[in-house]
Protein backbone atom coordinates (compact mmCIF):
# COMPACT_ATOMS: atom_id res chain seq x y z
CA UNK A 1 0.00 0.00 0.00
CA UNK A 2 1.37 3.46 -1.11
CA UNK A 3 1.81 6.19 2.03
CA UNK A 4 2.53 9.30 2.01
CA UNK A 5 6.12 9.81 3.58
CA UNK A 6 6.03 11.16 6.58
CA UNK A 7 6.04 15.15 7.38
CA UNK A 8 7.95 15.40 10.89
CA UNK A 9 10.95 16.66 11.81
CA UNK A 10 12.86 13.33 11.56
CA UNK A 11 16.20 12.36 13.32
CA UNK A 12 18.16 15.43 12.54
CA UNK A 13 16.58 18.20 14.27
CA UNK A 14 14.76 18.71 17.40
CA UNK A 15 12.22 21.15 18.35
CA UNK A 16 12.76 24.15 21.04
CA UNK A 17 10.02 26.73 22.46
CA UNK A 18 10.62 29.77 20.77
CA UNK A 19 10.98 32.46 24.05
CA UNK A 20 10.87 30.94 27.67
CA UNK A 21 14.07 33.17 28.24
CA UNK A 22 15.40 36.26 25.87
CA UNK A 23 18.64 37.28 27.01
CA UNK A 24 19.39 41.26 27.50
CA UNK A 25 21.50 42.50 24.81
CA UNK A 26 23.94 45.27 24.93
CA UNK A 27 25.08 47.58 22.44
CA UNK A 28 28.72 48.71 23.07
CA UNK A 29 30.66 50.84 21.14
CA UNK A 30 33.96 52.66 21.05
CA UNK A 31 36.24 49.92 22.97
CA UNK A 32 38.60 49.34 20.46
CA UNK A 33 38.51 52.64 19.22
CA UNK A 34 39.80 53.78 22.61
CA UNK A 35 42.48 51.28 23.07
CA UNK A 36 44.05 52.24 20.24
CA UNK A 37 43.91 56.38 20.77
CA UNK A 38 45.92 54.86 24.14
CA UNK A 39 48.83 54.32 21.97
CA UNK A 40 48.80 57.62 19.87
CA UNK A 41 51.81 59.77 20.84
CA UNK A 42 50.68 62.67 23.13
CA UNK A 43 53.13 65.08 21.06
CA UNK A 44 51.67 68.15 19.07
CA UNK A 45 51.15 66.71 15.35
CA UNK A 46 50.78 69.44 12.73
CA UNK A 47 47.22 69.76 10.88
CA UNK A 48 47.30 70.96 7.33
CA UNK A 49 44.58 73.86 6.42
CA UNK A 50 41.24 72.22 5.55
CA UNK A 51 39.97 73.84 2.48
CA UNK A 52 36.12 74.65 2.64
CA UNK A 53 33.58 71.93 2.62
CA UNK A 54 31.82 71.54 -0.91
CA UNK A 55 27.80 70.48 -0.07
CA UNK A 56 27.11 67.40 -2.01
CA UNK A 57 23.65 67.22 -3.37
CA UNK A 58 20.65 65.11 -1.46
CA UNK A 59 17.05 64.23 -2.18
CA UNK A 60 14.14 65.63 -0.08
CA UNK A 61 11.05 64.52 1.35
CA UNK A 62 9.86 60.43 0.98
CA UNK A 63 12.13 59.03 -1.68
CA UNK A 64 10.33 55.70 -1.45
CA UNK A 65 6.11 56.08 -1.07
CA UNK A 66 4.90 53.13 0.48
CA UNK A 67 1.54 51.94 0.19
CA UNK A 68 -0.64 50.09 3.00
CA UNK A 69 -0.63 46.75 1.30
CA UNK A 70 3.25 47.12 1.42
CA UNK A 71 5.33 45.15 4.29
CA UNK A 72 6.05 48.74 5.53
CA UNK A 73 2.59 49.41 5.71
CA UNK A 74 1.22 46.18 7.22
CA UNK A 75 3.88 46.58 9.95
CA UNK A 76 2.71 50.34 10.50
CA UNK A 77 -0.68 49.50 11.39
CA UNK A 78 -0.30 46.08 12.95
CA UNK A 79 2.58 47.27 15.29
CA UNK A 80 0.52 49.20 17.88
CA UNK A 81 -1.28 45.84 18.45
CA UNK A 82 1.76 44.00 19.09
CA UNK A 83 2.89 43.66 22.38
CA UNK A 84 6.09 42.54 24.88
CA UNK A 85 5.25 40.55 27.66
CA UNK A 86 8.31 40.53 30.98
CA UNK A 87 7.44 37.63 33.55
CA UNK A 88 9.11 37.56 36.86
CA UNK A 89 8.60 33.95 39.08
CA UNK A 90 9.99 33.02 41.94
CA UNK A 91 13.12 32.08 40.65
CA UNK A 92 13.47 32.17 36.89
CA UNK A 93 12.05 35.62 34.31
CA UNK A 94 11.94 35.71 30.74
CA UNK A 95 10.38 37.54 28.05
CA UNK A 96 7.63 37.22 25.08
CA UNK A 97 5.39 38.27 23.18
CA UNK A 98 1.57 38.93 22.63
CA UNK A 99 -0.92 40.73 20.68
CA UNK A 100 -4.19 42.81 21.34
CA UNK A 101 -7.02 40.23 20.98
CA UNK A 102 -9.90 42.88 22.16
CA UNK A 103 -10.56 47.04 23.13
CA UNK A 104 -11.08 46.12 26.64
CA UNK A 105 -7.59 44.49 27.49
CA UNK A 106 -7.62 40.52 26.23
CA UNK A 107 -4.53 39.73 25.19
CA UNK A 108 -2.97 36.14 23.68
CA UNK A 109 0.08 35.17 24.38
CA UNK A 110 1.96 31.28 24.85
CA UNK A 111 1.54 29.35 27.85
CA UNK A 112 5.14 28.79 28.30
CA UNK A 113 5.51 32.64 28.28
CA UNK A 114 3.16 33.47 31.05
CA UNK A 115 3.79 29.70 32.79
CA UNK A 116 7.19 31.13 34.53
CA UNK A 117 5.37 33.58 36.57
CA UNK A 118 3.54 30.46 38.72
CA UNK A 119 0.83 32.16 40.95
CA UNK A 120 2.74 34.62 42.71
CA UNK A 121 5.11 35.99 39.90
CA UNK A 122 4.88 39.44 37.71
CA UNK A 123 3.56 40.39 34.07
CA UNK A 124 4.50 43.40 32.78
CA UNK A 125 3.13 44.15 29.69
CA UNK A 126 5.11 47.04 27.37
CA UNK A 127 3.30 48.54 24.41
CA UNK A 128 4.74 49.88 21.45
CA UNK A 129 5.02 53.28 22.93
CA UNK A 130 6.60 52.25 25.72
CA UNK A 131 3.84 52.15 28.31
CA UNK A 132 3.68 49.83 30.70
CA UNK A 133 0.55 47.47 32.15
CA UNK A 134 0.29 44.96 34.67
CA UNK A 135 -1.16 41.97 33.34
CA UNK A 136 -3.10 39.07 34.69
CA UNK A 137 -3.84 35.53 33.61
CA UNK A 138 -7.11 35.01 32.16
CA UNK A 139 -6.52 31.15 31.74
CA UNK A 140 -4.41 28.82 29.82
CA UNK A 141 -4.32 25.58 28.00
CA UNK A 142 -1.25 23.83 28.16
CA UNK A 143 -1.96 21.36 25.24
CA UNK A 144 -2.18 24.03 22.63
CA UNK A 145 0.29 26.01 24.26
CA UNK A 146 -1.90 29.29 24.63
CA UNK A 147 -2.80 31.82 27.17
CA UNK A 148 -4.91 34.93 27.48
CA UNK A 149 -3.46 37.46 29.83
CA UNK A 150 -6.00 40.81 30.97
CA UNK A 151 -4.68 44.56 31.18
CA UNK A 152 -6.93 47.01 32.82
CA UNK A 153 -6.85 49.53 29.80
CA UNK A 154 -9.09 50.30 27.18
CA UNK A 155 -9.19 51.26 23.29
CA UNK A 156 -6.24 48.64 22.68
CA UNK A 157 -6.05 48.60 18.74
CA UNK A 158 -6.87 44.48 17.99
CA UNK A 159 -5.44 42.94 15.72
CA UNK A 160 -7.91 41.04 12.37
CA UNK A 161 -7.74 37.63 12.28
CA UNK A 162 -7.04 35.85 9.56
CA UNK A 163 -8.13 32.22 8.28
CA UNK A 164 -5.61 29.75 8.48
CA UNK A 165 -7.32 27.25 6.51
CA UNK A 166 -6.92 29.07 3.38
CA UNK A 167 -3.64 29.03 3.29
CA UNK A 168 -0.79 27.55 0.81
CA UNK A 169 2.55 27.23 0.86
CA UNK A 170 4.52 29.77 -0.46
CA UNK A 171 2.26 32.39 0.46
CA UNK A 172 3.73 35.42 2.03
CA UNK A 173 4.19 35.52 5.51
CA UNK A 174 5.53 38.42 8.27
CA UNK A 175 6.77 37.85 12.43
CA UNK A 176 6.16 40.59 14.66
CA UNK A 177 7.74 40.13 17.97
CA UNK A 178 10.47 41.16 20.89
CA UNK A 179 13.08 38.69 19.73
CA UNK A 180 16.47 38.85 22.68
CA UNK A 181 14.20 41.58 24.21
CA UNK A 182 14.25 43.91 20.96
CA UNK A 183 10.68 44.91 20.47
CA UNK A 184 8.97 45.59 17.47
CA UNK A 185 11.50 43.08 15.64
CA UNK A 186 9.74 42.56 11.90
CA UNK A 187 10.86 39.39 9.88
CA UNK A 188 9.68 37.95 6.60
CA UNK A 189 9.36 35.15 4.46
CA UNK A 190 6.81 32.75 3.30
CA UNK A 191 4.73 29.29 4.28
CA UNK A 192 7.03 26.33 4.13
CA UNK A 193 4.53 23.49 5.23
CA UNK A 194 1.21 22.84 6.44
CA UNK A 195 -0.01 20.87 9.09
CA UNK A 196 3.47 20.17 10.34
CA UNK A 197 3.26 17.96 13.67
CA UNK A 198 5.23 19.36 16.22
CA UNK A 199 5.84 19.25 20.08
CA UNK A 200 7.34 21.32 21.96
CA UNK A 201 8.05 21.72 25.35
CA UNK A 202 9.48 19.65 28.36
CA UNK A 203 8.45 16.20 29.77
CA UNK A 204 4.53 16.81 31.74
CA UNK A 205 4.17 20.62 29.63
CA UNK A 206 4.12 19.20 26.26
CA UNK A 207 2.39 20.69 23.12
CA UNK A 208 0.66 19.53 20.27
CA UNK A 209 0.32 21.98 17.60
CA UNK A 210 -0.72 21.02 14.01
CA UNK A 211 2.00 23.92 13.00
CA UNK A 212 2.37 26.13 10.17
CA UNK A 213 5.50 26.18 9.22
CA UNK A 214 7.92 29.25 8.13
CA UNK A 215 11.04 30.55 7.30
CA UNK A 216 10.34 34.15 8.65
CA UNK A 217 13.24 34.29 11.14
CA UNK A 218 11.65 33.18 14.59
CA UNK A 219 14.27 33.52 17.94
CA UNK A 220 13.41 33.27 21.64
CA UNK A 221 11.30 35.94 22.54
CA UNK A 222 9.19 35.88 19.37
CA UNK A 223 7.08 33.52 21.26
CA UNK A 224 3.13 34.22 21.34
CA UNK A 225 3.57 37.22 18.67
CA UNK A 226 1.89 37.08 15.79
CA UNK A 227 2.44 35.51 11.98
CA UNK A 228 0.67 37.66 9.53
CA UNK A 229 -0.23 37.34 6.34
CA UNK A 230 0.30 39.43 3.60
CA UNK A 231 -3.43 41.87 4.08
CA UNK A 232 -1.71 42.01 7.89
CA UNK A 233 -4.49 39.29 9.53
CA UNK A 234 -3.11 37.27 11.95
CA UNK A 235 -2.85 33.27 10.63
CA UNK A 236 -0.81 32.18 13.54
CA UNK A 237 0.87 32.64 17.01
CA UNK A 238 4.55 31.88 16.81
CA UNK A 239 5.38 29.46 19.30
CA UNK A 240 8.29 26.96 18.61
CA UNK A 241 11.94 26.73 16.70
CA UNK A 242 13.51 24.04 15.16
CA UNK A 243 17.44 23.52 16.11
CA UNK A 244 20.07 20.86 15.24
CA UNK A 245 20.46 18.14 17.95
CA UNK A 246 22.78 19.26 20.04
CA UNK A 247 22.65 22.65 19.09
CA UNK A 248 21.23 23.80 22.22
CA UNK A 249 18.56 26.19 22.49
CA UNK A 250 19.87 28.69 19.52
CA UNK A 251 19.02 31.17 16.97
CA UNK A 252 16.75 30.94 13.62
CA UNK A 253 17.60 28.37 11.53
CA UNK A 254 14.69 29.07 9.21
CA UNK A 255 12.14 26.37 10.68
CA UNK A 256 9.73 28.36 12.73
CA UNK A 257 6.52 26.69 13.87
CA UNK A 258 2.82 29.13 14.40
CA UNK A 259 -0.33 27.92 15.85
CA UNK A 260 -3.18 27.89 13.34
CA UNK A 261 -5.11 30.74 14.33
CA UNK A 262 -8.13 29.01 13.71
CA UNK A 263 -7.81 26.58 16.48
CA UNK A 264 -5.98 29.58 18.78
CA UNK A 265 -9.50 32.03 18.29
CA UNK A 266 -11.12 28.89 19.49
CA UNK A 267 -9.16 28.60 22.50
CA UNK A 268 -9.01 32.19 22.74
CA UNK A 269 -12.95 32.82 23.06
CA UNK A 270 -13.89 29.80 25.61
CA UNK A 271 -11.39 31.01 27.73
CA UNK A 272 -12.67 34.49 27.93
CA UNK A 273 -15.56 33.16 28.20
CA UNK A 274 -15.16 31.04 30.82
CA UNK A 275 -11.74 31.27 31.85
CA UNK A 276 -10.68 27.31 30.52
CA UNK A 277 -10.58 26.20 27.74
CA UNK A 278 -11.43 22.66 26.17
CA UNK A 279 -9.31 20.02 24.07
CA UNK A 280 -11.03 17.31 21.90
CA UNK A 281 -10.09 14.04 22.20
CA UNK A 282 -11.48 10.33 20.98
CA UNK A 283 -10.49 8.56 24.78
CA UNK A 284 -7.84 6.40 23.87
CA UNK A 285 -4.13 5.81 25.11
CA UNK A 286 -1.64 5.50 22.67
CA UNK A 287 0.80 2.50 21.90
CA UNK A 288 3.69 4.96 21.87
CA UNK A 289 6.17 1.60 21.42
CA UNK A 290 4.57 0.85 17.83
CA UNK A 291 7.11 1.80 14.75
CA UNK A 292 5.19 1.17 11.98
CA UNK A 293 2.76 3.53 9.94
CA UNK A 294 -0.35 4.53 11.99
CA UNK A 295 -1.37 5.24 15.44
CA UNK A 296 -2.14 1.92 17.67
CA UNK A 297 -4.74 1.99 20.33
CA UNK A 298 -3.12 0.92 23.07
CA UNK A 299 -6.23 1.28 26.35
CA UNK A 300 -9.76 2.37 25.06
CA UNK A 301 -11.30 4.27 27.85
CA UNK A 302 -14.64 3.24 28.57
CA UNK A 303 -17.96 5.22 27.68
CA UNK A 304 -15.16 7.47 25.60
CA UNK A 305 -16.22 8.57 21.83
CA UNK A 306 -14.26 5.71 20.41
CA UNK A 307 -15.53 2.98 22.48
CA UNK A 308 -19.07 4.28 21.12
CA UNK A 309 -17.71 4.27 17.54
CA UNK A 310 -16.48 0.86 17.67
CA UNK A 311 -12.92 0.69 17.87
CA UNK A 312 -11.00 -1.41 19.66
CA UNK A 313 -7.80 -1.98 21.52
CA UNK A 314 -5.12 -2.80 19.11
CA UNK A 315 -6.90 -1.28 16.18
CA UNK A 316 -4.29 0.97 14.21
CA UNK A 317 -5.59 4.26 13.48
CA UNK A 318 -4.86 5.08 9.59
CA UNK A 319 -6.71 8.46 8.56
CA UNK A 320 -8.38 10.95 10.15
CA UNK A 321 -11.38 12.90 7.60
CA UNK A 322 -8.71 13.37 4.21
CA UNK A 323 -5.71 13.08 6.51
CA UNK A 324 -3.12 9.95 6.56
CA UNK A 325 -1.74 9.31 9.90
CA UNK A 326 1.67 7.96 10.00
CA UNK A 327 2.06 7.79 13.47
CA UNK A 328 1.08 8.77 17.18
CA UNK A 329 2.00 12.56 17.07
CA UNK A 330 0.15 13.23 14.11
CA UNK A 331 -2.80 11.44 15.05
CA UNK A 332 -3.08 14.04 18.39
CA UNK A 333 -2.25 16.81 16.52
CA UNK A 334 -4.79 15.99 13.76
CA UNK A 335 -7.42 15.62 16.24
CA UNK A 336 -6.52 18.95 17.95
CA UNK A 337 -7.46 20.15 14.58
CA UNK A 338 -10.95 20.07 15.58
CA UNK A 339 -13.34 20.97 18.37
CA UNK A 340 -15.09 18.83 20.72
CA UNK A 341 -18.16 17.65 19.19
CA UNK A 342 -17.25 17.99 15.82
CA UNK A 343 -17.90 14.73 14.64
CA UNK A 344 -15.09 12.93 12.51
CA UNK A 345 -14.41 9.69 10.15
CA UNK A 346 -12.03 7.54 11.52
CA UNK A 347 -10.44 4.81 9.35
CA UNK A 348 -8.34 2.22 10.88
CA UNK A 349 -7.15 -1.60 10.54
CA UNK A 350 -7.99 -4.40 12.55
CA UNK A 351 -5.38 -7.32 11.69
CA UNK A 352 -5.66 -7.42 8.16
CA UNK A 353 -9.25 -5.46 7.50
CA UNK A 354 -9.27 -1.92 6.59
CA UNK A 355 -12.40 -0.13 8.34
CA UNK A 356 -14.07 3.33 8.90
CA UNK A 357 -16.40 4.88 11.42
CA UNK A 358 -17.64 7.95 12.29
CA UNK A 359 -16.67 9.29 16.24
CA UNK A 360 -18.22 12.43 17.88
CA UNK A 361 -14.68 14.32 19.46
CA UNK A 362 -14.95 14.34 23.50
CA UNK A 363 -13.68 17.09 25.50
CA UNK A 364 -10.76 17.33 28.22
CA UNK A 365 -11.11 20.32 30.06
CA UNK A 366 -7.75 22.36 30.23
CA UNK A 367 -6.67 24.66 33.27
Amino acid sequence: MHREPRRGLGFFATVLVAGITALVVGLVAGLSGYLIGQSVDDAAVPVAPVAAAVPLVSSTGDTSPRSDQSIAGIVSAVLPSVVSILVEGASDSGSGSGFVLRPDGYLLTNNHVVNLAGKDGKITVVFSDGSEAKGTVVGTNEAYDLAVVKVKESGLPPVTLGNSDALAVGDSAIAIGAPLGLDGTVTYGIISALDRPVTAGTQGDVSYINAIQTDAAINPGNSGGPLLDAAGRVIGVNSAIATLIGGGEGGSIGLGFAIPVNSAKRIAEEIIATGSASTPVIGVTLDLTFTEDGAKIGEINPGGPSEKGGLAKGDIIIKLGDRVINDSTELVVAIRDYAPGDPVVISFRRGQVTREVTITLGSAEAS
